[in-house]
């Protein structure tokens, strides 16, 4: 009598936990659950969408958002948010032409851009951890006097390069894989491992978690909040080199447009919450992949580009929903 008791516990016990079970899955894997899902369907929806062929075109078209993003998710795992990527991608771009010009070398002009991308980063960090202005402010500043700059320097136009060898950067591969592919896979790899496996990680989600619970822990939040933004500076200077490589030539008025929703957009997807710390690299890379493939297959099957906002915007609000439900 006894022993059948203890069964009927023990059954009913697994049958409690496996909703728990479900949902732990689906909270730590949703973005996956999701991309494989969306996947599938664009699979069924358009033939073409397998092609080899295709799928390296939507990663190429998102390795430079992709690696804007990963700067993104940083930010807004510390609980921050820059708004000002796309103009600065615009800036670095200007400035790095220049200096390509001017010097004659690949070298030059790609450690040009690394420091005018960092500093740019830096003086958003400056403003919101020394400053204690909020991010959101800090960063639309910056977004309106990069693109500003932008556009004095190059007298509202666009400027091209001058050094035949800069175009390799962005329009080589290495066994069918596009350079910005391999570009975008490795930053991935190192900021997960920097996000994931160091110090300074677990700093960005403690004070991303609760930053005065972080400043009686003694872990200096103003430096980590510079590194932050530096690292994301860092992080818009490569893409605006990849960019820029890719078309040789860089547009003051139209480069960078808008680059900063799609950023936000794929880190929301991702499962970062927009409060911070909580959120994870790989599921911004789900989450960049989730929009590529959407882009894609919206094109394939003639969809308005017009209308192609709406379903993103559609995508985030569901995203957000869902982390408000968890």
């Amino acid at each position: 009598m006894a022993n059948t008791e203890r069964k009927e516990t023990n059954h009913q016990t697994s049958k409690s936990n496996n909703p728990s079970r479900l949902s732990w899955l689906w909270s730590e894997y949703s973005v996956i659950i999701a991309f494989l899902i969306i996947f599938i369907a664009a699979s069924i929806m358009s033939p073409r969408f397998l092609d080899i062929n295709n799928q390296l075109n939507i990663l190429m078209h998102v390795s430079i958002i992709g690696i804007i993003a990963l700067g993104m998710t940083v930010v807004m795992l510390s609980g921050g948010i820059d708004l000002s990527v796309g103009s600065v991608l615009a800036l670095v771009g200007v400035i790095t032409v220049i200096a390509l010009n001017a010097s004659g070398s690949i070298f030059v002009a790609v450690l040009t851009a690394f420091i005018v991308g960092s500093f740019a980063g830096l003086l958003n960090g400056l403003m919101v951890a020394k400053g204690k202005i909020a991010s959101f402010i800090a960063t639309l500043g910056m977004m309106a006097a990069a693109r500003s700059i932008a556009l004095y320097i190059a007298d509202g136009g666009s400027m091209s390069g001058e050094v035949s060898g800069f175009t390799a950067i962005a329009n080589s591969d290495l066994w069918m894989i596009d350079y910005p592919i391999i570009i975008f896979l490795i930053m991935t790899a190192c900021v997960y491992i920097l996000m994931h496996k160091t110090r300074f990680g677990r700093y960005v989600y403690a004070i991303g978690s609760n930053e005065k619970a972080a400043v009686l822990s003694a872990i200096r939040v103003n430096r980590v909040k510079l590194g932050v933004y530096s690292l994301a500076g860092l992080l818009v200077s490569v893409a605006a080199i990849i960019e820029t490589s890719r078309l040789n030539s860089i547009s003051s008025s139209s480069s960078g447009m808008l680059y900063e929703l799609d950023a936000i957009a794929a880190v929301i997807i991702g499962g970062t919450r927009m409060t911070g710390g909580k959120g994870k690299i790989i599921g911004t890379f789900f989450g960049v992949l989730i929009l590529g493939i959407l882009n894609n297959t919206m094109n394939l099957m003639n969809v308005s580009p017009h209308l192609q906002g709406l379903v993103k915007g559609l995508i985030i609000i569901i995203a957000v929903v869902f982390q408000k439900r968890e």
